[in-house]
């Protein structure tokens, strides 16, 4: 499968002048973004991606949309490939709004307040991405899979650490890499 972080977004963007946290409440894709998303459409149209699995994240959400209508393929909303709480952007938008904004996508298996209410344990992101990996590895069509998500989700799939709009394959059958 493929892991995507999600194009740049209002927070990245100020984020990244001072490393606080500039309390912007579930952003959206900035300009820079949009086009970072654009470009990872391009360099993904060969890639045999077959579904787009996505957190409810706006950020995330605004990407695999963009990246659904150029590869034509169908997005499945899953809260567990979301980000860790760690941070104001790490508070998600209710599941009504996300209907309203994404009336094409079904956010059946997500409840009204799918974030954590406080910060959420390192560990826990751990437990996650481990559940995720167990599920996709039953897949027999696994390898089809794009995931868009978050920086913290793929840090503890893959072990890396990568930017925005950046993507690696991970093949759920191997064991997991260590997080440092």
């Amino acid at each position: 499968m493929i892991l995507l972080r999600h194009g740049q977004s209002e927070f990245n963007l100020h984020f990244s002048v001072d490393l606080r946290d500039p309390g912007i409440v579930d952003p959206r894709l900035t300009p820079l973004g949009h086009e970072q998303v654009a470009n990872v459409a391009a360099s993904l149209a060969g890639a045999g991606v077959t579904r787009i699995i996505v957190s409810p994240y706006t950020r995330a959400l605004q990407t695999a949309t963009t990246l659904a209508r150029a590869l034509g393929v169908a997005v499945f909303v899953n809260p567990g490939v979301r980000e860790r709480y760690a941070f104001t952007c790490d508070i998600g938008s209710p599941r009504t709004e996300l209907e309203l904004a994404w009336p094409e996508l079904d956010f059946s298996t997500v409840d009204e307040v799918w974030w954590p209410p406080v910060e959420e344990p390192f560990q826990s992101l751990l437990d996650r991405a481990a559940l995720f990996r167990a599920e996709m590895a039953a897949l027999p069509d696994w390898s089809g899979t794009l995931v868009v998500s978050h920086w913290g989700f793929i840090l503890a799939m893959t072990g890396e650490r990568i930017g925005n709009a950046e993507w690696r394959r991970c093949d759920p059958t191997a064991p997991a890499r260590r997080v440092l």
